[in-house]
């Protein structure tokens, strides 16, 4: 996906419809921690607001640093003074500004010379991040699974170093979009024509912006797509998120079908969500069993209590004793929640001081102080190697480090 640094938001928006695919920022103080969450980042457009000076020594920065990265420089005035302090500072292209064409000519030039050095110069390559994704799970609808994923994708994205993208894995009746109050034009089902050749820069075509550093796959609009939409898929599609994104938020439905269980495969974290009531409770206990047969470590389940205040007879010690697990967050119930769902905004962007924005934030710095993926991939296989685990009846002892293995046939 481009990057455009532009302060005026009319004039980006127009080189975004150039350029195609493009992320916005507004200011030079975020292009450096923009850059480090984006290693495969091919190009940098400086609009005009940006003076000259400081385009110049970000791009004599960027080739050194980055030398995949084409700079391009969009002038009002173009003469030979700017042309030439292009050339010294190691910019690929200048473009007027009123050439908009010429400008989506030069982003494609610079997306193929970002290619074939990729190629030419391996060594060079930046190594994909290994983003950790968490699905957010519940085996009963009405718990809050939803208001849970997206204030949680949020923040995790809180501190501004995070970029997060929250993928409606509900295909069928998915309110993500609904949630955050957006209008996506693409959504998951546009991946289906383009999964025999789907990349990363395809898929950053049909993410939603939902502020700052959040982006979201959004659901299918018409519930029978979901048919089109194979696991496979799904997993290909976890897959490139996961390079891209610091964290991915999976927003399922309350149901183990082959898209969850192919989510959980690729998840380095399952929350599990209930309230306490008796209904949730006892799909919550089948959902754990369920969890335990197909071979994921209680280590890497996270059980929210939701509405963990409610006086309902059923104590968060009690709900504790009945998983056989320890609840990781407990949040309080509250009237703001779903007044916060009906003024269509997030209760942790509105409120960060609530109760419920807090318990949430503690779930998020749980998540952000786990151990890196890879370093949780090399204790695992640690694991294996080193003394065998407990197996379901019917599953192998192989696993594929990092990832949740179903490996029983599902008859």
């Amino acid at each position: 996906m481009t990057t455009i640094v532009e302060h005026d938001a009319t004039v980006a928006r127009r080189f975004a419809d150039a350029a195609g695919p493009a992320e916005v920022l507004n200011s030079m103080e975020q292009v450096k921690v923009h850059l480090s969450n984006r290693p495969q980042e091919f190009v940098l457009i400086l609009g005009p607001s940006i003076p000259l000076s400081a385009a110049t020594a970000l791009a004599d920065t960027l080739r050194v640093t980055r030398p995949t990265i084409g700079v391009i420089l969009v002038r009002s005035d173009i003469d030979t003074g700017v042309l030439a302090e292009a050339l010294r500072s190691g910019m690929r292209e200048v473009v007027a500004l009123d050439d908009l064409s010429g400008l989506g000519l030069a982003v494609k030039r610079s997306r193929g010379l970002h290619d074939a050095l990729l190629t030419a110069i391996p060594s060079q390559a930046p190594p994909e991040p290994a983003g950790r994704v968490v699905s957010v799970f519940s085996a009963k609808g009405g718990v809050g699974k939803t208001t849970m994923a997206t204030n949680l994708a949020v923040a995790l994205a809180d501190n501004g170093a995070n970029e997060v993208c929250l993928v409606d894995l509900d295909l069928s009746f998915g309110d993500v979009a609904i949630a955050l109050q957006i209008f996506p034009t693409r959504t998951i089902a546009d991946t289906v024509p383009m999964q025999a050749h789907l990349d990363l820069e395809g898929l950053e075509s049909l993410l939603t912006a939902y502020r700052s550093g959040v982006f979201a796959l959004a659901a299918p609009v018409n519930p029978d797509a979901r048919d089109s939409i194979t696991p496979r898929l799904v997993g290909n599609i976890l897959k490139l998120l996961r390079s891209r994104f610091a964290y991915v938020v999976i927003d399922t439905p309350p149901a183990f079908d082959d898209h969850v269980l192919q989510a959980f495969d690729e998840s380095d974290l399952i929350v599990l969500v209930a309230t306490p009531d008796i209904p949730a409770l006892k799909n919550l206990k089948i959902a754990c069993e369920t969890i335990s047969l197909l071979n994921i470590p209680k280590e890497q389940l996270r059980v929210v209590l939701n509405r963990a205040d409610s006086r309902v007879g059923i104590s968060p010690e009690e709900v504790a004793a009945s998983l056989g697990m320890s609840i990781s967050t407990a949040v309080p119930s509250s009237r703001d929640v779903p007044a916060s769902v009906n003024r269509g905004e997030l209760l942790f962007l509105s409120d960060p001081r609530h109760p419920v924005s807090q318990g949430i934030k503690q779930l998020a710095t749980d998540i952000t102080n786990l151990t890196h993926p890879a370093d949780a991939h090399a204790a695992a296989s640690s694991r294996v190697n080193g003394a065998a685990r407990p197996q379901a009846v019917g599953h192998s002892s192989k696993r594929k480090p990092g990832l949740f293995t179903r490996k029983a046939a599902r008859a």
